[in-house]
């Protein structure tokens, strides 16, 4: 396995205090009530969000292209977000890897609640809306891999879910903002990783782990809240 967290210190802190503002917000019983209309209890709210962001330091690696010049040890801003490029000395070639954080937990809690709320043909449907629309804005990034601006998940993963289902929005939020970005930024975009001189191209990491983060915290948010507006209304 990789080590390393895919995010540069000053936006990493960001995250940091942003993740502590969240856990006042489970406790006052706002984000709790979000995560409870998609079908997570309360009290596994902060348990997946910490294992999230703890999971974005491991990388699984599963494949590696032919060699090349990489570049390492260095830092590249996309967005005006800082992201790390890690030391890589015993591959030479770029090296394809699963995140943690990233990809496997949110893909694994998609799947459930598409059973779950038994989501199957809105959530394809949600889910490939939002792989257009990432894959669109996603960037080939010079030593880093594919790159996502910030809001472009967030964004349109909460404007689907509110056309598609204002019942079950978020859900389709979660489901829709994580799938969708890691098909739209990482998966078809994986023919363009040969030659970017990348040491790690990490699907759910560098370069989209923040914009599923935070697709999977405030999508998640504010469908939850506009859904219980609309049921107090």
């Amino acid at each position: 396995m990789l080590h390393y967290f895919p995010l540069a210190l000053p936006f990493l802190l960001i995250l940091f205090f942003l993740f502590i503002f969240l856990i006042v917000m489970i406790e006052v019983g706002v984000l709790g009530y979000a995560y409870q209309t998609i079908g997570v209890n309360r009290r596994y709210v902060f348990l997946l969000l910490l294992m999230c962001f703890l999971g974005s330091y491991i990388n699984i690696p599963v494949y590696q292209l032919p060699p090349e010049t990489v570049r390492t040890a260095g830092e590249v801003t996309f967005f005006g977000i800082p992201y790390i490029i890690p030391t890589v000395t015993q591959y030479p070639g770029t090296v394809i890897a699963v995140n943690v954080g990233g990809a496997v937990i949110p893909t694994i809690l998609s799947i459930y609640l598409i059973f779950k709320n038994r989501l199957f043909g809105t959530a394809l449907l949600g889910v490939a809306v939002v792989s257009v629309v990432v894959h669109w804005l996603a960037h080939p990034v010079t030593g880093l891999g594919i790159a996502v601006p910030l809001l472009v998940p967030l964004a349109a993963a909460t404007a689907v879910a509110m056309l598609l289902s204002a019942k079950y929005a978020p859900a389709l939020a979660y489901i829709s903002g994580t799938l969708g970005t890691l098909i739209g930024a990482d998966l078809l975009n994986l023919g363009k990783i040969q030659g970017l001189g990348a040491p790690i191209a990490s699907i759910g990491g560098a370069g989209t782990f923040d914009g599923i983060f935070m697709t999977g915290i405030l999508a998640v948010l504010l469908a939850g809240l506009m859904t219980r507006k609309n049921t107090h209304a």
